[in-house]
């Protein structure tokens, strides 16, 4: 870090906060990645319970089409188990008296662990076609699954309808729950059957080219022979008479252990087993279905020709783009015995699943626990706004009452201070704003080390003006504190005035400004910092804050006695105060905050004038304005943090600790860290839930603002056209100062430090003519 340079060109050693931000500087965009990325990962976890939950269950097809020309006759008329063995398309029925007990759309928490506990107490086997999404949500129950015997199959990760889905989408389905599978219990699967399916002939010229493909990479597709149609709900004995085959034959009969109320299943099901037992069927998996169709070379096994034929096996790209492939060969793969369709996961298909069932882990516990945040800031963030409009107006009415007195006229000269740092582009205007004030006043310019001319722009303008009651002094640049500390020790008034140097003052303002000194306990007074060029659309996203939040909140704690700023824009204080509590400190880079706390506990009583209002300029770029609130909720979090005793104070003097210090904590660091969450499940719930509900719900808490910042407005008579932007402030300028804020956590948790940094000021503010605009 180059050292700084005087005025008179002479290099000097770096401060203490300066060597320390040497040292911090090189770690500062880490930081802000850092806090991106938490945001990213809030994002991420909320899109993947999402995705999890939006389309599980659904009950209505996309499409439907017809059976078509381009479907084998063979096809359309065999039996319910497809595959594609040699590259041509090959069904097989399931043998008399024999029943292919399938499930479809589970796991689920409830219903199939009933199931599970009826086949094993009969001693049968079933197929589950599992959706994958529940699959990872639910990943011991299929443990247990697959442990008990049983077969499973894939029936998409979001039981979508493949019809007419992208190749990679319905890559991406299959290798998801593959993936599930593996994660769950250790293995892949061949079988494949798609939701919304029935038998073989409904496969239409849009469905075909799926199970083709499918087929291709060494799926087995399995439809219905005999559909118990449990989901109708239509009584247990109407399920068992729909479920059982006619005349003796073999069917692959299903059932559903998910996707709904499923109580007349489990009430169906053991009486079902029994009747089946006592007619002398047998049950079996698809797999020995295949199995004993492959041994006894029946007829029913039935090759089509077509477009089928020309086809010739999974291949190399195939695989890839799936990414999981099944395989192709039959029997069992381990000593354990896994179910000819099962294969060993192994490899990073393993891995892949485990970390897929941690991530779902972690979007399931942490939706709840966010929701619950989401309650504690929503209610905080309205409580805030019913409590700022309820005291915002009780103070505006107590201080505008015309009988309402401070006390006798402050009449006397006060000293305003002036630290200066390259301000080339305002002093003009601010000694020009000064000039015209209407009490008697000392101007003391303190300027910090200028290399642009600062000082003798202010001499010229000075004289210029012929203020003859203009001092300026000079000094190595120290920063921002200790010129206005060297500008406390030479003023020569017991009141003295601070304001930045590119900021402007109203005629009236130091008079409004000083009366509330006519109060003893008064030790300092915040005045209303306004900005000046609001007429572009960053000005007027910080009029509108600079309105609403600065100067509703300023109100509020007002009245509750715990003022936790003055701005350095516009404040004025006792001198023998600041000299009392040893001056503005270089601790903090929130000066005017570490200041206003310690005048709490040094006793004195901190208040808000309204009517003292000062012209700032406003950051005109993003850039620049990251960086001032950054340093903002930087140094608020370190002037909280150095006076984190206040909490323990006693008397009077602890009341910023017993009220202010938790209000600030909340409203200011807290529920801003947290209200991100308000944003995310807004999007979340627009994608996932219920687009309407949401959308009414964001408009309905966007009108609850427009209501405060109208009445802000109008307590500072404002025009009210600055409002337009209020829509479009909430959509990007909040979610900047989160990211701000986030950063701001960020860089205290690892204990960085930053410098003031000077922002680029083109003098636009120029002395205001009274009203506002």
């Amino acid at each position: 870090m180059t050292a700084p340079t005087s005025a008179r060109g002479r290099r000097r050693a770096p401060s203490r906060i300066e060597r320390a931000a040497g040292r911090a500087a090189a770690l500062q965009k880490p930081r802000v990645i850092l806090a991106l990325l938490l945001l990213l990962a809030l994002t991420c976890v909320l899109l993947l319970d999402g995705y999890l939950r939006a389309e599980v269950g659904g009950d209505q097809r996309v499409r439907t089409g017809a059976g078509s020309g381009d479907v084998p006759d063979r096809i359309l008329n065999g039996g319910p188990i497809l595959t594609f063995r040699g590259g041509r398309a090959t069904t097989a029925s399931v043998p008399s008296k024999t029943i292919a007990l399938t499930f479809d759309d589970g796991p689920d928490p409830t219903y199939t662990p009933q199931v599970l506990k009826i086949l094993d107490r009969y001693d049968v086997p079933a197929t589950f076609f599992l959706v994958g999404s529940m699959v990872s949500r639910h990943p011991g129950i299929v443990k247990t699954m697959v442990d008990q015997g049983n077969e499973v199959g894939i029936h998409t990760f979001t039981h979508v309808d493949l019809s007419y889905q992208s190749n990679a989408r319905v890559n991406r389905e299959m290798r998801q729950t593959q993936l599930a599978l593996a994660g769950a219990a250790g293995i892949t699967t061949t079988l494949f059957r798609a939701p919304y399916s029935s038998e073989t002939d409904a496969i239409d010229d849009f469905s075909w080219p799926v199970y083709r493909k499918l087929g291709e990479e060494g799926y087995t597709s399995v439809f219905v022979d005999t559909d118990s149609d449990d989901w109708k709900k239509p009584g247990a004995s109407k399920i068992i008479d729909w479920a059982t085959p006619k005349k003796g034959k073999g069917a692959s009969v299903l059932f559903h252990d998910a996707g709904g109320e499923r109580t007349q299943t489990i009430e169906a099901l053991p009486r079902y087993i029994e009747k089946m037992k006592a007619k002398g069927y047998t049950f079996t998996t698809i797999s020995g279905v295949v199995e004993k169709q492959d041994t006894a070379g029946e007829p029913s096994a039935t090759p089509a020709s077509g477009a089928a034929s020309g086809a010739a096996g999974t291949s190399a790209g195939q695989g890839a783009e799936t990414g999981v492939r099944p395989g192709t060969a039959r029997g069992d793969t381990t000593a354990g015995g896994l179910q000819a369709a099962h294969r060993a996961a192994t490899g990073m298909t393993l891995y892949e699943g485990k970390a897929l069932l941690v991530a779902v882990a972690i979007a399931e516990w942490a939706l709840p626990v966010l929701s619950g945040l989401l309650l504690v800031v929503g209610v905080a963030v309205m409580g805030r706004f019913g409590l700022m409009l309820l005291v915002a107006r009780r103070h505006h009415r107590l201080r505008n009452r015309r009988r309402f007195s401070w006390g006798p006229a402050v009449t006397g000269p006060v000293s305003v201070i002036v630290p200066a740092y390259n301000e080339k582009e305002c002093i003009a205007n601010t000694l020009e704003s000064l000039a015209r004030s209407t009490h008697p006043i000392e101007i003391v310019v303190v300027d910090d080390g200028s290399t642009d001319g600062t000082s003798e722009i202010a001499r010229a303008a000075a004289d210029g003006l012929g203020i003859a009651n203009v001092r300026i002094l000079r000094q190595e640049n120290a920063g921002k504190p200790a010129a206005l500390n060297n500008g406390v020790r030479s003023a020569s008034h017991d009141i003295v005035v601070m304001m930045d140097g590119d900021t402007v003052f109203e005629p009236e303002t130091v008079r409004h400004l000083v009366q509330p000194f006519a109060d003893p306990e008064v030790g300092a007074v915040a005045g209303n910092a306004k900005v000046g060029n609001r007429d572009t659309v960053i000005g007027a996203w910080q009029h509108i804050e600079y309105v609403m939040g600065f100067n509703l909140d300023r109100r509020m704690y007002d009245l509750l006695r715990c003022m936790p700023t003055i701005p350095g824009a516009v404040g004025a204080f006792r001198r023998d105060a600041v000299l009392e509590v040893g001056g503005m400190s270089e601790d903090t880079l929130a000066e005017d905050t570490d200041i206003t706390i310690a005048l709490h506990r040094a006793g004195r009583r901190v208040v808000y004038q309204e009517h003292a209002r000062a012209w700032t300029e406003a950051p005109g770029s993003l850039r620049q304005l990251w960086s001032q609130r950054y340093r903002w909720s930087y140094g608020t979090m370190q002037a909280l943090w150095k006076h984190r005793k206040s909490l323990t104070d006693k008397g009077p003097s602890g009341r910023f600790g017993r009220v202010g210090m938790p209000l600030v904590v909340l409203f200011q660091i807290v529920t801003p860290l947290f209200a991100p969450l308000i944003d995310v499940f807004t999007v979340y719930s627009m994608i996932f839930v219920d687009l309407q509900a949401a959308l009414l719900a964001w408009l309905a808490v966007l009108g609850i603002q427009l209501t405060c910042a109208a009445y802000a407005f109008r307590l500072d008579r404002e025009k009210y056209r600055y409002l337009l932007m209020m829509p479009l402030q909430q959509l990007a300028y909040r979610q900047m100062m989160y990211l701000v804020l986030i950063h701001s956590c960020v860089t205290a948790l690892t204990g960085g430090r930053l410098r003031w940094q000077k922002l680029k000021r083109t003098g636009e503010v120029g002395t205001p003519a009274g009203a506002n605009g």
